[in-house]
């Protein structure tokens, strides 16, 4: 097995899970850039890999990166999952290129698991999985990941224990274009949302101790669900539907949590391509990245020279959201995430690798950062917040 060296360790790595961090893992996508709107596979890259960021400081520190044998920007960005203790972190490399011509990338199934707990974070291997592994979540008990199989319809079953992650097992979801492609778990660890962007549906997973089955419920929501986010409380999941990419303004569905069975209970319209939602800690605001067809070729009638944060106040799964806040952002921009008490959002741009750092105070939103990365900010993941 190859050695993958840090490429960059801050002194302060070594309090990296201590009381006072809220630890942040970017996943660092490298063989695919975005040449004029096209997505364009990269023959010889550098590796692909992980920041570690600490979020509990202001600005955020940047705190390591590390090579990885694979990372991806396919599928939502939240193809990074962390365990409750930010003792470890688990990566998703759902492509990897072609042995045959690499120009072309094809399926993978890795998932690679990240030691933070030491005194530097580092890859201690990984676990095979299915066919374009891309979203993944951790229980809350922290013993149980799952990971959406976007290439073959199912999804992966994993254990946790200590370091030792393996794979016990995987439930066929659909058919193998169906899709899976985010998960999420509620915060009692008794149910899990699976997005289907090939069949616009949310599938209902039951979690008891270590067996997972569907729950016979599949959610209804907009075009092409595909990245997902959980309430701290329970009571909503958001699920974004990307929609097919024409031009047409697309929207977020929210799920309420607190009827049964879950449903639907109302869909907003957000602009172009929301690739990236996640709710706040406190479940009072769900950030939005919108593509805003920036990742659209410049000549394209719909193409903008930025995307969209946006910032919603969620009173209830049935209630319209409100817009309390929205900023510029790069282009090919993929997730955001939180600081625990969701006065600090960062946003995850694939073409100028970086992360874009805001504050927010309940009702605006002012630039306060950037982090420059050694890849594409393709994902992430802060502990505790799905």
């Amino acid at each position: 097995m190859p050695v993958f060296r840090p490429l960059l360790v801050v002194a302060l790595a070594v309090a990296a899970c201590s009381a006072s961090a809220q630890i942040a893992v970017i996943a660092l996508e490298n063989k695919v850039v975005l040449n004029n709107g096209v997505s364009t596979v990269v023959a010889s890259p550098k590796s692909d890999g992980a920041a570690i960021l600490d979020l509990g400081v202001t600005p955020p520190r940047l705190l390591a990166q590390i090579d990885l044998p694979a990372a991806t920007v396919l599928g939502p960005p939240t193809t990074v999952a962390l365990t409750p203790t930010s003792s470890l972190a688990l990566v998703a490399g759902g492509q990897s290129h072609d042995p045959a011509d690499r120009s072309k990338l094809v399926n993978h199934n890795l998932v690679s698991v990240i030691d933070l707990a030491g005194t530097a974070p580092r890859f201690i291997g990984s676990v095979q999985v299915g066919a374009q592994a891309t979203g993944i979540a951790v229980a809350p008990n922290g013993k149980l990941a799952l990971v959406a199989n976007r290439g073959e319809g199912t999804v992966s079953i994993l254990s946790i224990n200590g370091n030792l992650v393996t794979a016990t097992g995987k439930l066929t979801l659909g058919k193998p274009d169906s899709g899976p492609s985010g998960i999420v778990f509620t915060p009692d660890g008794a149910a899990a949302l699976v997005t289907r962007d090939g069949d616009n549906t949310v599938t209902v997973l039951k979690v008891t101790a270590d067996k997972v089955e569907a729950a016979g419920r599949d959610i209804a929501v907009g075009t092409r669900p595909y990245g997902i986010t959980m309430s701290g409380h329970g009571r909503w999941a958001a699920v974004a539907n990307i929609g097919r990419g024409g031009g047409d303004a697309d929207t977020v569905s929210l799920i309420d949590l607190t009827k049964s069975p879950y449903r639907t209970g109302e869909t907003f319209t957000v602009g172009q391509t929301p690739e990236g939602v996640m709710a706040s800690p406190d479940g009072q605001h769900l950030a939005v990245v919108v593509m805003n067809g920036s990742n659209k070729p410049r000549q394209n009638p719909f193409y903008a020279d930025h995307g969209f944060l946006q910032i919603w106040r969620i009173a209830s799964a049935t209630e319209r959201p409100i817009k309390v806040a929205e900023a510029a952002i790069g282009h090919w921009s993929q997730g955001a995430i939180f600081s625990h008490d969701g006065k600090t959002v960062m946003v995850m741009n694939m073409v100028e690798n970086d992360l874009q750092g805001f504050s927010f105070d309940g009702s605006s939103l002012r630039e306060t950062s950037r982090i420059k990365l050694n890849g594409g900010a393709a994902a992430g993941r802060v502990a505790g917040v799905n």
